[in-house]
């Protein structure tokens, strides 16, 4: 006659465990409860992590105030690149883009040999008010480390078809170059600015040094 196993007691309670087979139907009940529990603790997880991310990823910069998306342009041959603030004079803002050192300059028909090397600088120059500006590219004038002030040479920039006096409309941007005719020794140090007659200075007469970078 073979016995039968005692059921374990619990130290310390005296009372007899429930044998495993006794626990199978239960835990056959609640199968199907964990069966339909299980999407919803899915997606639970699933949200709790998404919001983690969120949180945890810096929002993307803004930009203040849009700008133009315009195309990079090349820079020109021997020419260095500037990277200089704007500088207000009057109502007008030069932003200084360019600086070349030339031996010649080449015309329509023939080369052009300054005295000394010609000094070349682009820039763009905008209105800022709200009238017109009587804009004079002749008014511009470069400085130099021996303390000299160079007026542009004309010739120059009738041959390279640079423009003279004009009207700087309002809110209108304009980019060309000035030309110098300085001695080869001669070191630019700034780009002394007129930005054209205003109310306050009806004669033209206030001005704004931008200083140089040493040319490449």
């Amino acid at each position: 006659m073979r016995r039968r196993r005692a059921s374990p007691v619990v130290p310390g309670l005296g009372a007899p465990l429930p044998a495993f087979g006794a626990l199978l139907p239960a835990v056959g009940a609640l199968l199907p409860v964990l069966g339909a529990l299980l999407p919803v603790l899915v997606a639970v997880l699933l949200a709790a992590l998404l919001l983690g991310a969120c949180a945890a990823a810096p929002p993307p910069p803004t930009s203040a105030t849009p700008t133009y998306p315009l195309p990079p342009r090349p820079v020109r041959p021997s020419e260095t690149p500037l990277a200089l603030p704007p500088q207000v004079q009057g109502d007008t803002r030069f932003t200084l883009i360019g600086l070349t050192v030339l031996d010649a300059i080449e015309g329509s028909h023939a080369e052009w040999r300054p005295k000394g090397h010609y000094v070349r600088i682009r820039l763009v120059v905008v209105n800022t008010g709200r009238s017109g500006v009587v804009f004079d590219t002749g008014r511009q004038q470069l400085l130099t480390a021996d303390g000299v002030v160079h007026n542009v040479d004309p010739q120059a920039m009738l041959i390279k078809r640079q423009p003279g006096q004009f009207d700087l409309g309002a809110g209108v941007l304009v980019e060309f170059d000035l030309y110098y005719d300085v001695p080869r020794d001669a070191r630019p140090t700034a780009l002394r600015v007129h930005g054209g007659p205003t109310l306050t200075d009806l004669q033209n007469l206030d001005w704004a040094d931008i200083p140089l970078p040493p040319p490449s």
